[in-house]
């Protein structure tokens, strides 16, 4: 018997059953990465497994990467941890819409976040789907972004956590990027927004006021509730995200209570 997958609204996501992420065979996971690209977000409930298993299930769809900026767990460099609230003296929350890693060469092709400390209320996370907020996009404003590209750089976000004395360094290894304004899906051939408010600085090419302009109408096309969906998050619930085809943001709705997170990501190829 293989999964059920349960969509949780017309357009995007939806809540996966009948699956132990501890243990996938290649059947079970060849429905599941069809899954993934029909519905762009699954949700995985319920599954009490270790970090080791984590891991081990993120890459059966690729390549781990090792975040640079964000800090880990020790003796797991894979594992990007994420907490707020509580006493953690942190109130950052990547409240705003974005894909992962977008100021990387090759950005990440998806991520697999889990729930650990999950707050009572609040803390949600929503998705929207950028091929869908492209396609509503008119024609005008189609032509006008279709072959446009835009720079990211992570250091509009990361900065801060730099040392002085180490940022030359790290902006040699990490230098900003150059992706086209609406990507294609290597696996589906949809098309779809890649600029973000976070890491995207400019649109290359135009003029500041057009940039700002174009930057505002596309992150005005990703807020469009209708092209969205948003998840309730438990303790041991797991969201695999397809950072190629959709954006994301958290809310921080609540704090000062305690909200922990542990993700893994999966290294991607060059937008094109």
């Amino acid at each position: 018997m293989g999964i059920t997958v349960k969509p949780i609204t017309a357009t995007l996501g939806a809540e996966v059953s009948g699956l132990d992420m501890a243990n996938v065979d290649s059947s079970t996971r060849d429905e599941l990465w069809k899954a993934w690209l029909d519905h762009k977000v699954l949700v995985l409930r319920d599954q009490h497994i270790t970090i080791e298993e984590h891991i081990a299930f993120g890459r059966l769809f690729g390549e781990l990467e090792v975040h640079p900026f964000t800090e880990g767990i020790e003796g797991y460099p894979e594992i990007v941890l994420l907490e707020a609230g509580g006493d953690t003296g942190n109130t950052f929350v990547a409240a705003g819409w974005h894909s992962d890693v977008t100021w990387r060469a090759e950005p990440s092709m998806g991520s697999i976040l889990r729930g650990r400390t999950v707050p009572e209320v609040g803390g949600d996370t929503c998705f929207a789907d950028a091929g869908a907020a492209y396609e509503r996009l008119s024609d005008a404003w189609k032509e006008r972004i279709d072959d446009k590209f835009a720079i990211h750089d992570y250091a509009r976000v990361f900065a801060s956590r730099v040392p002085d004395e180490e940022r030359a360094a790290m902006q040699a290894k990490y230098p900003p990027q150059r992706h086209p304004v609406i990507r294609t899906h290597p696996d589906t051939g949809a098309r779809s927004i890649y600029t973000n408010i976070g890491f995207t600085s400019h649109i290359e090419g135009v003029s500041k006021e057009e940039s700002r302009a174009i930057l505002k109408r596309l992150e005005l096309a990703i807020k469009n509730p209708s092209i969205q969906c948003r998840v309730r998050w438990q303790p041991d619930t797991f969201i695999m995200w397809d950072n190629r085809a959709v954006q994301h943001a958290a809310t921080d709705d609540f704090l000062p209570a305690l909200r922990r997170m542990e993700r893994v990501t999966i290294t991607g190829d060059r937008p094109y």
